[in-house]
């Protein structure tokens, strides 16, 4: 293996395009409640309007030799970002400040995982969301089924918050004070 890990600007997005829709195809693999949600979730829908959406981004794509691998994408939104038409994702009143942190995709190559790489991205995006000092509230939206990126957010020190939807998703949370320390 021959990887390297390479922040993207928004107009280099295409490069975690086919990543973004393996990670939908994914989620639909393990989804229990209602997978036929996925159905019209792929790079042009999710990705792309978050990005639009976000006030920063933060873009890893992992490549091995020239070959995307993996990638996680990070952002800096208006909470108001996360009530919409799909669902209110959190409690608007209990964030302090105007904007969150959002760890709001992460995949990775089944043939890549257990490398390591996940806690390395996962660590980049901690460190990038820790220069936003106006931001307290970070979150992550897993989705149900995924048991394996439940418990890894878990031992990052996230906590599970509540679930949406009926449970199609997971909404945990944590806050910047927990990763001062290692930014």
């Amino acid at each position: 293996m021959n990887l390297s890990f390479n922040v993207i600007e928004d107009d280099e997005l295409g490069y975690c395009k086919e990543l973004c829709n393996e990670l939908m195809v994914f989620q639909k693999s393990k989804a229990l409640i209602q997978p036929e949600l996925f159905d019209g979730m792929n790079f042009e829908t999710r990705l792309l309007p978050s990005v639009k959406k976000a006030k920063q981004n933060y873009v890893v794509v992992v490549k091995d030799g020239y070959i995307p691998v993996a990638y996680v994408y990070t952002n800096i939104s208006p909470k108001e970002t996360y009530s919409n038409e799909f669902a209110t994702f959190f409690d608007l009143s209990s964030v302090s400040r105007n904007d969150v942190g959002c760890l709001s995709q992460f995949y990775i190559k089944e043939e890549y995982r257990q490398f390591g790489i996940g806690s390395k991205l996962f660590d980049m995006s901690m460190k990038w969301l820790n220069q936003y000092k106006e931001v307290d509230d970070y979150f992550i939206f897993v989705s149900n089924g995924n048991n394996d990126a439940l418990e890894f957010y878990k031992r990052k020190g996230f906590t599970i918050s509540h679930q949406i939807l009926d449970g199609f998703i997971t909404v945990l949370r944590s806050n910047r004070s927990n990763f001062l320390k290692e930014g």
